[in-house]
């Protein structure tokens, strides 16, 4: 890591703070990353620009879209949540929202509410169930706000 920069901890700040907490000539670059690339926090990430910033952030630490990770040299290194294969089903009523909802929480999966819409990371096992159970979906590549699998909460 000796060509990177080090980022033992966060910086504490949001994008949308830049400017009202300091310098508006700051520079805003974005670190697209998964949800799943949001939980791995020891490691190395290239910036578009060509920095590399090596995370060295505590066990258990996950990273939010708007979350700054560095901040210098007119820069701010910024989390954004990067396009992935996401399920987006529409369910017709409450009651299938809410059978929905159970389906994707028994497969330990997070999901995100967008509108009138239920988003999760695709995978076939939960495809397979919403077929099953008749919930109309779509297939699509959007950002994902949610968790990924394995770090769903209760």
């Amino acid at each position: 890591m000796s060509d990177a920069i080090l980022v033992p901890e966060l910086p504490g700040a949001v994008a949308d703070g830049l400017a009202a907490g300091g310098d508006a000539a700051v520079i805003t670059v974005e670190l697209a990353m998964t949800a799943h690339d949001r939980r791995r926090v020891r490691r190395i990430v290239e910036a578009p620009d060509g920095v590399r910033l090596g995370l060295a952030l505590a066990t258990g630490t996950v990273l939010t879209p708007g979350q700054v990770l560095y901040r210098g040299a007119g820069r701010a290194y910024v989390v954004v949540a990067a396009p992935e294969d996401v399920i987006v089903a529409r369910p017709r009523s409450l009651e299938e929202a809410a059978r929905l909802g159970h389906i994707i929480g028994n497969l330990h999966r997070d999901l995100e509410a967008d509108g009138d819409v239920v988003i999760a990371l695709a995978d076939a096992a939960l495809a397979n169930r919403l077929r099953r159970a008749d919930v109309p979906f779509d297939l699509a590549r959007r950002a994902f706000y949610g968790r990924a699998p394995g770090e769903h909460a209760h």
